[in-house]
């Protein structure tokens, strides 16, 4: 659901490999520092609140970047206000279940599950956008189904509490959302919309969304709860925009391989803050989900 901001030919980057590389490996230690702070926030705050400040404060961050590339706010406009709705719908949901997931299972585990969107994205692109569907991708879906199996496995065997088999179906659902927004954000993308429109009403949305939750009742998590919340919306907003900056000085192909670093700050994050130590269902499923995730994305996305 990551899309990189839209890059102005006003400030122009000469191509820095190791800098694109450093500032890819940052983004994914931030992603997977915004998930320390949803875990660490526990059930004491809401899901609904939870995701209105990972949006709400993301915009902050997200509009000062736009505005320092002349985006602001001309790239906002948009010709496909229903596209959008139904892309941030998707996205917004997949906030959700993906918060879910995180505070029902252990960091890693739950990282390693998203890495089923790029799976779900080869079949239903093959399905909704009629895009070829290669050997390559064929064996892309048949190990990531594999590892979704494995990851299911101890849920059906009763290995897991209650909460680990509600936490694993809970992954899966977030990949397959995530698969579906991405689906329309190629959509998007190829009927003109700029990327900021979309990075920016997805932002906006998805805070009306948490905000919506509101008559159910917030809380007030005190001070830490508080700056952990804030915390989460600034380290998913920078890590947005390290992202994008990384894309303007090295190529796509040279940073590809850095994304899955995001598994590894999980496994070592989870373990310090949380005292996480993988299980048996992550060492065999981690594999085969992002084997099958690398192989399932296409060559111009690799």
């Amino acid at each position: 659901m990551n899309v990189p901001l839209p890059q102005a030919t006003a400030l122009p980057f000469l191509q820095n490999e190791a800098l694109g590389i450093t500032l890819r490996i940052l983004s994914t230690l931030a992603f997977a520092l915004m998930g320390v702070c949803v875990k660490a926030l526990g059930d004491t705050v809401p899901l609904g609140q939870v995701v209105f400040f990972r949006s709400a404060i993301a915009l902050l961050p997200l509009a000062a970047y736009l505005w320092w590339r002349g985006d602001w706010p001309g790239g906002l406009r948009t010709s496909r206000p229903f596209g959008h709705i139904g892309r941030c719908l998707m996205g917004a949901a997949a906030m959700f279940t993906s918060f879910a997931t995180i505070r029902l299972l252990p960091l890693a585990e739950a990282t390693m599950l998203s890495y089923l969107a790029p799976v779900m994205l080869a079949v239903l692109a093959w399905v909704l956008l009629k895009e070829r569907l290669t050997a390559r991708r064929i064996a892309g879906v048949a190990l990531g189904l594999a590892g979704a199996a494995a990851f299911c496995l101890p849920a059906f065997a009763g290995g897991l509490p209650d909460t680990g088999g509600l936490g694993v179906f809970l992954g899966i659902v977030t990949a397959m959302l995530t698969a579906g927004a991405l689906i329309q954000v190629r959509r998007l993308t190829l009927l003109g919309e700029g990327a900021g429109a979309i990075a920016f009403w997805f932002a906006i949305v998805s805070a009306l969304c948490g905000l919506a939750t509101l008559p159910w009742g917030w809380t007030w998590p005190g001070t830490a709860g508080t700056m952990l919340l804030i915390s989460t919306g600034f380290a998913g907003g920078l890590a947005h925009i390290l992202m994008t900056l990384s894309f303007r000085h090295a190529d796509a192909s040279a940073l590809a391989p850095f994304e899955y670093l995001s598994v590894l700050w999980a496994v070592a994050l989870g373990f310090v803050f949380f005292a996480e130590v993988p299980g048996l269902a992550f060492l065999l499923a981690g594999p085969l989900v992002l084997l099958g995730a690398i192989v399932a994305r296409s060559p111009r996305a690799r």
